[in-house]
């Protein structure tokens, strides 16, 4: 079994990569949920979603979020009743998030969602959320504490970011720890490190579970030239004293990792990664196409 630790966007692409290589049921992802949360009553869980939509192949392509050809009347009648319309969800993604609320108020945890979820669109992938306890991802900035999602997309990352938090109390599921302790090869997806792969991370027993592991630990740098493919990450890696850098990524995995995967442009800070203590793989890691997606993944799982 290979276990993925996953946030969005670039987890969902990759995981896209492995399922060419590889029969897609030996493979569980474990989905980052910081940040979820609770939008017009419903319960919002956007990576889950992106991973189990990404990997059903209705995701919109160019986004990487989002339902692909979906339309938007209920949001365009919201916003004439004066609602939040800030938070872009199409029709068919709304249905996503109904399903989930009704059976989480019907006694569901999240775990059973997310595997009813994927098994319903296709998905042969196991899900699984990090937790079933919430554990919301916070951002102190200059202009106030701002929940994640609030910060990236209604604020659009503009405020400058002075800390990161982690709040409650949520502990990881036994199915979580069990996919680490059971796995042959565990990866760390080139997803977000502090608000993606971090909240994952901080719930107790995580990081001693991958330490105690038997299995390879292979981290993906999501840092490429001192840029993130995207999202904000290097301004959070900034607010909580790590360089925005390849380096950078290696310190916050330090603890837990056998090998970092680093792009070609990065080549240069092998020696100081090396120095941590972790291997090192140069190669490219952009995943512009199926092509590359699958090359990054068969490297990763033939190391």
């Amino acid at each position: 079994m290979i276990t993925v630790l996953a946030g969005g966007v670039g987890a969902a692409r990759f995981l896209e990569g492995m399922v060419q290589i590889v029969a897609p049921e030996t493979i569980t992802a474990i989905v980052n949920t910081g940040d979820d949360f609770i939008l017009h009553g419903l319960h919002i869980a956007p990576d889950l979603d992106i991973v189990t939509c990404t990997l059903a192949g209705v995701i919109h392509p160019e986004q990487g979020w989002g339902i692909q050809d979906d339309s938007f009347a209920c949001l365009e009648w919201l916003g004439r009743f004066g609602g939040p319309t800030w938070f872009q969800l199409g029709d068919r993604d709304l249905a996503l998030h109904i399903q989930r609320t009704a059976m989480l108020r019907a006694g569901a945890t999240l775990t059973d969602v997310a595997d009813h979820l994927r098994r319903a669109l296709g998905v042969a992938v196991q899900i699984l959320p990090m937790s079933d306890d919430p554990q919301p991802t916070h951002i102190i900035t200059a202009a106030g504490e701002f929940h994640f999602e609030e910060y990236l997309v209604e604020r659009r990352a503009a405020d400058h970011v002075l800390d990161v938090r982690f709040m409650g109390a949520a502990q990881p599921t036994p199915a979580v720890l069990a996919a680490i302790a059971h796995a042959e090869r565990i990866v760390i997806a080139p997803s977000n490190p502090v608000v993606s792969i971090g909240p994952i991370l901080a719930l107790p027993g995580v990081r001693a579970a991958l330490r105690e592991s038997a299995a390879q630990v292979i981290g993906i740098s999501p840092i490429v030239g001192g840029k993130a493919i995207k999202g904000p990450a290097v301004p959070l890696m900034h607010a909580i004293g790590l360089p925005a850098t390849a380096v950078g990524v290696a310190q916050a995995y330090q603890d837990v990792l056998d090998v970092l995967v680093i792009d070609q442009v990065d080549a240069h800070l092998q020696p100081a990664i090396e120095a941590l203590g972790i291997a090192v793989i140069v190669t490219d890691t952009i995943m512009r196409g199926a092509a590359e997606k699958a090359a990054l993944a068969r490297m990763v799982l033939h190391l």
